[in-house]
């Protein structure tokens, strides 16, 4: 009686293995088909030497990686990267939190202004590219004809290196804004306003309450926006092309753009497997990072 038991509960364990299976197992399936396996496959480009246009493929180990960190202009573009990023990611954070804060306010036509600040954020990159390459224009653009009202001449914005790199971040920033804002007033109101409310019985001043209320509160949906914000950074490729195609020279050039000039441009796959394996450690790096902030929270609360 007990071996007829045992053996009904074996049966059906097998049969919730055989169902999960057929659940999970077509996802998992095109999970590594997509993600893992050209992650592997790129690693082994790493090694090689082969020209996309050609078949024969040549095994040389770590030259590829000796050729591309022995560049000057390796070091430029992972500078370009930094830069763009942290500009990038901290003027949206920043601008961000002000309209948050200033949103989260009881004022007229509030939804409206959420919803024309969040719009960006869906339009395509290409499109806000090109838009932006018009307001841009040193001689017919927006900016031109605002600066001229107060006897200003506008800089060539796209063709001077010295202007490229500031006018790149300012379209990403520009189109991201909204994302952050929406996050930031999710983070608002999840503070509990018994917080404010005994702060303002212990009369503390309006910069007071932001300082150790508000930013404490926001600090865990800050640190998901860095962390994200940094990442996207990293894979922005879009509004570089469009707006500047890298240039002027390399003034624009991050990481993922010459990825994309070494492998579809000079089709040479294995130094673009090599720009490819620094981003990857990077961003594995930055999420790792998340991850132990939140087990240290979660550890916490």
């Amino acid at each position: 009686m007990l071996q007829k038991q045992t053996r009904h509960v074996t049966m059906r364990e097998r049969r919730e293995w055989l169902l999960f299976a057929l659940l999970l197992g077509p996802n998992l399936f095109l999970f590594g088909l997509f993600t893992y396996w050209p992650l592997l496959y790129n690693f082994y480009l790493s090694f090689v030497s082969w020209n996309f246009l050609r078949p024969r493929k040549r095994f040389v180990w770590f030259e590829n990686y000796a050729e591309v960190f022995s560049q000057p202009q390796f070091w430029t573009i992972v500078w370009n990267t930094a830069i763009f990023a942290l500009f990038s990611v901290g003027l949206t954070l920043l601008i961000g939190l002000a309209l948050a804060l200033l949103l989260n306010q009881p004022l007229r036509y509030r939804n409206g202004a959420r919803a024309v600040l969040f719009s960006p954020v869906i339009m395509s990159g290409a499109v806000v590219a090109v838009v932006w390459s018009y307001i841009f224009d040193p001689r017919y653009g927006l900016i031109d004809q605002l600066l001229g009202l107060i006897g200003l001449s506008s800089p060539n914005w796209l063709g001077d290196p010295a202007w490229a790199m500031p006018a790149v971040i300012m379209v990403y920033v520009w189109k991201n804004l909204g994302y952050a804002v929406v996050i930031y007033l999710a983070g608002l109101q999840g503070i509990p306003r018994e917080l404010y409310d005994a702060a303002r019985v212990d009369g503390a001043a309006p910069w007071d309450r932001f300082w150790h209320v508000t930013l404490p509160g926001l600090s865990p949906v800050a640190f998901f926006l860095s962390v994200t914000s940094i990442l996207a950074t990293f894979q922005a490729f879009d509004i570089i092309k469009v707006l500047t195609n890298g240039g002027p020279v390399i003034a624009t050039t991050t990481l993922i753009f010459h990825l994309y000039d070494l492998g579809f441009v000079s089709y040479n796959a294995g130094e673009a497997g090599v720009i490819a394996i620094v981003l990857f450690a990077i961003m594995l790096i930055l999420t790792i990072i998340q991850l132990r902030y939140l087990e240290q929270r979660v550890a916490y609360s």
